[in-house]
């Protein structure tokens, strides 16, 4: 981790810190997930270091980047009944709807009180 530090040492003084370090074993993969790719690590190597009430992951290994099949906004199908409801409730366009409708995952509740909160 650090050059010229054992990682016998180095864990020790961490201790000191009131950071307590351990290694996740037999990981195989680690997805992370962007808006429009996947980064893809295989065989990682995780160390955890947990401190208080926070815990932090650190990843090493050799990253690959994937490009999503479909992005969250092609999956969604709203239905042109739930676009008229939140244009009767909230006065905006038809287009104006189904944007919010998508970003919102088709929650009809959540997509009225965003437009809400745009105006």
């Amino acid at each position: 981790m650090f050059p010229g530090i054992s990682p016998r040492d180095l864990k020790r003084m961490l201790k000191r810190m009131g950071i307590k370090v351990e290694e996740l074993p037999d990981v195989r993969e680690v997805n992370i997930l962007l808006k429009d790719k996947k980064i893809v690590i295989s065989s990682p190597q995780i160390v955890v270091m947990k401190t208080g009430e926070q815990t932090i992951y650190q990843i090493i290994g050799e990253p690959r980047e994937e490009a999503l099949e479909e992005s969250r906004e092609e999956k969604i199908e709203v239905s042109e009944e739930d676009i008229e409801f939140i244009v009767s409730q909230t006065g905006v366009s038809k287009e104006e709807a189904r944007k919010a409708l998508i970003k919102t995952g088709g929650d009809i509740a959540e997509a009225i009180l965003l437009l809400q909160g745009e105006k």
